[in-house]
């Protein structure tokens, strides 16, 4: 595929979303030995200055790479991700990740990605670069 196939400046790319819960929340501290109290205790959250638990920064990556992996056709033509927490996304808000091509270069393209809770939050913003001519799996 050419990178003129695969996407061009101010394309949006296909949005992602996810639907947290506490168990969710559980099973990926578990997985990232992630144990931090302000994630599943709502009293410790309170006294951390939060409204209620909330989700974990690295879940918020794995969205955007999700996004890119999807957008690119597989996880192999994702290149790298970034991304800077804005507010609080607290569990049990469904978190929606969405994007459009910045630039393309030397076959890459970058990607600008925000993520926003269900009531319009902006919780998170980055980008990603994947791949341009990678011949997708399916």
């Amino acid at each position: 595929m050419t990178v003129e196939s695969r996407g061009y400046v101010g394309q949006k790319i296909g949005s992602i979303s996810l639907q947290t819960n506490p168990v969710i929340l559980l099973r990926f501290g578990a997985a990232t030995h992630n144990a931090h109290r302000i994630h599943y205790d709502p009293e410790y959250a309170r006294i951390e200055g939060l409204d209620s638990p909330v989700v974990m920064a690295q879940l918020q990556g794995a969205l955007f790479f999700r996004a890119a992996a999807l957008f690119a056709g597989e996880p192999a033509a994702v290149v790298s991700v970034g991304w800077r927490n804005r507010a609080p996304a607290y569990v049990g808000c469904a978190l929606v990740v969405t994007g459009v091509v910045r630039e393309i270069s030397d076959g890459l393209l970058t990607l600008d990605l925000e993520e926003r809770a269900e009531d319009g939050t902006l919780c998170a913003v980055g980008e990603a670069v994947v791949i341009a001519n990678l011949k997708p799996v399916c």
